[in-house]
Parts: C-alpha cells; sequence; structure tokens
C-alpha cells in the first residue's frame, strides 16, 4: 500500500527564528507558525480559531528562515510530518509530538517586508545527525522568448 507524508502550510511566524549548528556544521532552526481559520457557527456568529505547529528547516532553508522569516511574517512552508519522542527528565514519562520537517519554504507579503523567495529540495532523509542537504531552487525563466512583433510582410497568408 502506498504511503503519503506530505504538509502544506501557510501561517505567520510566530517568534523569530535562531539558528544553531550541529557539530558536522549544518544549520537547523526551529520556527512557529500560527495559522488562522475562520468559521461561521449555525447561529451566524462568528469564530476565529488559531493552530500552533513547529517546524523544523535544515542546512540552507534554515539559514534563509535566520535571515527573512522574522516575527509575524507570512510563510508558506511543504513539509512532511514526523513523531518526536522522548522521555520527559523530571517525571520519567514518555512524551511525543508532531512536528513539521520543512522541505519548501516561500517568504509572502509585500516587496516591503524583502522580495519573496522560493527555496527547498527534493531529498527526503529522516536523520538528526544527517540532516538533508538544501539547495535554493534555481529561478524558472520562460521556455522560449516571446514572439517579436509581426509586419503584415511577415504574415504567412
Amino acid at each position: 500500500m502506498a504511503n503519503v507524508n506530505k504538509v502544506i502550510l501557510i501561517g505567520n511566524v510566530t517568534r523569530d527564528p535562531e539558528i544553531k549548528f550541529t557539530s558536522k556544521g549544518s544549520a537547523v532552526t526551529d520556527i512557529g507558525l500560527a495559522i488562522n481559520r475562520t468559521y461561521t457557527l449555525d447561529s451566524g456568529e462568528k469564530r476565529e480559531e488559531t493552530t500552533f505547529v513547529d517546524v523544523e528547516l535544515w542546512g540552507r532553508l534554515a539559514e534563509i528562515a535566520g535571515e527573512y522569516a522574522k516575527k509575524g511574517r507570512p510563510v508558506y512552508i511543504e513539509g512532511r510530518l514526523r513523531m518526536d519522542t522522548w522521555e520527559d527528565k523530571a517525571s520519567g514519562q514518555k512524551r511525543s509530538r508532531l512536528k513539521v520537517v520543512g522541505e519548501n519554504l516561500q517568504l509572502l507579503g509585500s516587496r516591503t517586508d524583502g522580495a519573496a523567495r522560493s527555496h527547498g529540495s527534493d531529498d527526503s532523509r529522516d536523520s538528526h545527525d544527517s540532516p538533508p542537504q538544501r539547495s535554493s531552487a534555481p529561478p524558472r525563466r520562460p521556455a522560449t522568448p516571446p514572439p517579436a512583433e509581426l509586419e503584415d510582410d511577415d504574415i504567412p497568408f
């Protein structure tokens, strides 16, 4: 049976990212996202709920987030879910939480906040000690240049 682990989020950064480096020199950062949902009750009353999601970014994506993804800035994230488990030192109980591992990042908002950029990779390795290597996606260019203006003499009919 096939499996799919894909997450797409748009939300606002909840805190300025802090970049850390592994012993092997790879950049890593965690950012928080606040994702708002507005809905209307049967009575007509409007409500809003906010979901907070932790996103982990590695390599070049972590560096870009550290530089540009400031608190309050809207971002688009593509990634995958990962379950983190650990034992609580105080109580000895097992704990777990779902986290999104970001594989693509796009900064949203106005140009005055900085240029919107898209970054990502198709690398999907899952390891804490050797994070996936990330690189900026090359800018997309049209495959062929637009046609030049045609004179009446150049029309083939």
